[in-house]
């Protein structure tokens, strides 16, 4: 079993944090990419986890967070 494990995202669960703008610019000075992720930027990872090109890939966590965890 794989999974992803998503940074900070742009949707309707993060928006009082990207409506406060010290919080806002306190994430997004930590985030290598400089903005929020989107929705979008986890295809990629879905469709190759999901795809033949993974079939060795097991017990992995695969990060999207526009480098976060890399800093």
């Amino acid at each position: 079993m794989n999974a992803i494990a998503p940074g900070y995202m742009a949707t309707n669960n993060t928006k009082a944090l990207r409506g406060d703008p010290v919080r806002s610019k306190a994430i997004l000075d930590r985030i290598p990419a400089g903005r929020w992720g989107t929705p979008e930027d986890l295809q990629g990872a879905a469709v190759f986890l999901a795809s033949h090109a993974s079939d060795y890939v097991n017990g992995h966590v695969l990060v999207v967070d526009g480098g976060w965890m890399a800093r």
